[in-house]
């Protein structure tokens, strides 16, 4: 397994619909689940929360939570569902995330941090990767990242995904944190130079798998998160481009061709087709017919027969 190039966790986007998506797109990224709560695994329905298509793997768990023992535990159930890697999330800057105190709010607490890592991987053989920012509010960007590094990876944690801006816990959405403050992707290099045997993945801001080539010189990995979701065609040439390798179809009426059986499988299950379709739209993103093709898309609800009308979309010679 290669952390080369991963797609980042997303709040209501990462779902296992759009996870299979992706995986039809490049079978050598790192795929990760939306963040859940070790609280959610251990007190809700887990089979619902953890259950995924075995095509998405490698898959990694994102976990939020500060209390040891529960992420501990969360962590050992992971393993059952084979999962790939546990991630602790300490980046999140969201309100709702600071008063349950984790996510980023956590840079501030190093030593919490470590006592989570280190009973996570008491708990479980799997990797325990970390996913934080350069820093919260007034941190030094370089005393104290370097200090929370230090503890961190004391604990056993050697992988850190690094989003390359400060989280600013108060006066700024989760959306204007993910775009206001400056990105530093020096301060990410820097962390390389400094701990040359730690893991480091670098995200935030990138667009394109040109810039993920340039980043790739001096980190270990890249991670790309809107973009990726936004112009899922960016995936399908991430295992040619970042790995060498085979060259995966970047027709529209293939890609959606192969979606097929699987959706299928889905509605006889239940399953909504917006709640695959949803993650569709992106793959129209510069074609001409854009507008009129996620109208389309979004029409299948109301259909008596969605997969019947879902393949009348491959009919169109246009896309």
């Amino acid at each position: 397994m290669s952390h080369r190039f991963s797609v980042a966790p997303m709040m209501d986007r990462t779902d296992r619909h759009c996870r299979y998506f992706h995986r039809l797109l490049t079978k050598r990224s790192f795929l990760y689940t939306e963040m859940l709560h070790a609280n959610a695994v251990l007190k809700g329905d887990t089979e619902k929360l953890l259950n995924h298509h075995t095509d998405e793997h490698p898959l990694v768990l994102q976990l939020g939570g500060s209390d040891p023992s529960a992420l501990a535990e969360a962590s050992s159930i992971s393993k059952k569902f084979g999962y790939s890697e546990v991630n602790l999330n300490v980046g999140c800057p969201s309100s709702k995330v600071q008063k349950g105190r984790f996510g980023a709010v956590l840079m501030k607490e190093p030593k919490l941090v470590a006592k989570c890592i280190s009973q996570m991987k008491e708990a479980t053989t799997l990797p325990v990767t970390v996913k934080c920012r350069i820093g919260v509010d007034d941190m030094d960007q370089n005393i104290h990242l370097d200090n929370f590094i230090n503890e961190v990876s004391s604990a056993g944690c050697n992988t850190f995904i690094i989003h390359a801006r400060k989280a600013w816990l108060k006066g700024l959405s989760p959306k204007d944190n993910r775009e206001i403050p400056p990105l530093n992707y020096e301060r990410v290099y820097k962390l390389k130079n400094t701990f040359p045997d730690l893991k480091f993945i670098i995200n935030g801001g990138i667009k394109s798998l040109h810039e993920s080539s340039i980043h790739l010189q001096h980190v270990d990995g890249v991670m790309i998160g809107r973009e990726a979701y936004e112009n899922p065609l960016l995936l399908a040439e991430v295992d040619s481009v970042i790995f060498s390798d085979k060259k995966v179809s970047t027709c529209r009426s293939d890609i959606l061709k192969s979606l097929i059986p699987y959706i299928g499988d889905e509605l006889e299950r239940g399953t909504k087709i917006s709640h695959i379709t949803r993650h569709l739209m992106g793959l129209f993103r510069g074609f001409d017919g854009a507008k009129n093709m996620r109208k389309y898309l979004i029409s299948l609800n109301n259909a008596i027969n969605p997969i019947e009308n879902f393949e009348f979309l491959l009919k169109e010679e246009t896309i």
